[in-house]
């Protein structure tokens, strides 16, 4: 099976589109490894989890206090 032939959007440069490639479907491998290691630099585990959980305390908060 062939794999569709796609130009990267960045450098216009023909690709193999291939199952399980990393990145952007409209991205050379080249131009997508940068991006795919700046998240998971970026990613804090420990404060996204207590971000979200804040978050999602204070959308409770507001959508369930009662107006007595």
């Amino acid at each position: 099976m062939a794999f569709p032939i796609k130009v990267c959007v960045v450098c216009s440069e023909e690709f193999e589109l291939r199952p399980g490639k990393p990145g952007f479907a409209n991205r050379c491998p080249a131009c997508s490894e940068p991006e795919a290691s700046a998240t998971s630099e970026t990613a804090a585990h420990g404060t996204d989890k207590e971000l979200n959980q804040e978050r999602k305390k204070a959308i409770r908060d507001l959508l369930y206090r009662k107006d007595s």
